[in-house]
């Protein structure tokens, strides 16, 4: 039986991609003892015995899960779409991480097309876009933090301390090379609350300087191979508009790096209380 609250989902198309997510979620779950669910989304209006033969296929893939790796994933699947039906079914159990697969670039538009960044914007639960399996199958030792002016920062710092709790895993701290007084000083105050709860936790950490001239979300990517990074974490854009869809977010570059680098999405004001959730059960 899953859970109450502690649930982490799967979208299942039964592609390699979504075996990549798969195996980062039985990752995730061993260590914080949630559980896992497939969720398939049919078209609105499919007949019953072709859902129920999805579902059948659902089942056969969790048994073998628990077969390779000792625990058993829900199934589920629902009729609706991609673009809001993922986020809402999430958020309706709720859920405390949605871990897609992706191909990168190419990938999430043929995932998503242009409203990629949608699916992810539009949640109340945290995203873990995945390109590849896990590399290390207990940790998540290398995390890029990139910390900019935004308020919505310090959102994303009890998700580090739940990671370093967890993952044994050290915040490499990325800030850009600000030289605006108002700037700046809104930068510092959220390195400074990162940094103090980051120590109070006694997670460890570390601050970079990002490159001049260069933007922080390029910046995050090259900063990360060059550490070999297991993971990037950001918080997505507030009040994303319809231009950005089809002009593209700094978000999706990131999400879509070339490294195939894991990135764990946060969205503004949604999971002080998810992530909370998360952390402490």
């Amino acid at each position: 039986m899953e859970k109450s609250g502690k649930l982490i989902i799967i979208p299942w198309d039964f592609s390699q991609v979504a075996s990549n997510a798969l195996q980062h979620g039985i990752k995730i779950a061993r260590n914080v003892d949630n559980d896992i669910q497939l969720l398939n989304i049919v078209k609105a209006g499919t007949p019953p015995h072709e859902k129920e033969q999805v579902n059948e296929k659902l089942k056969e893939v969790a048994a073998e899960t628990e077969k390779k790796y000792g625990l058993l994933p829900g199934t589920m699947v629902l009729e609706g779409n991609i673009f809001s039906d993922i986020a809402d079914y999430a958020s309706d159990r709720k859920a405390n991480l949605v871990i897609m697969g992706t191909h990168g670039v190419k990938g999430i538009q043929k995932f998503t097309g242009s409203w990629a960044v949608k699916v992810i914007v539009g949640s109340k639960v945290p995203f873990l876009v995945v390109q590849k399996p896990p590399e290390d199958l207990e940790k998540y030792s290398r995390i890029v933090f990139p910390i900019d002016f935004r308020s919505e920062n310090k959102e994303k710092v009890y998700m580090a301390i739940y990671m370093g709790k967890y993952f044994d895993s050290k915040i490499h701290i990325l800030k850009p090379p600000v030289t605006d007084r108002n700037l700046l000083r809104k930068v510092n105050v959220n390195l400074n609350f990162a940094i103090k709860f980051l120590i109070q936790n006694n997670i460890d950490y570390s601050i970079h300087d990002s490159r001049k001239g260069v933007s922080l979300a390029k910046d995050t990517i090259r900063f990360a191979e060059e550490i070999r990074a297991d993971l990037i974490m950001i918080m997505t854009t507030k009040n994303i508009n319809f231009s950005d869809y089809l002009l593209g977010v700094q978000e999706q570059s990131i999400i879509a790096n070339a490294a195939g680098i894991p990135v764990l999405c946060i969205n503004p004001k949604s999971n002080y209380a998810k992530v909370a959730q998360f952390m402490y059960g």
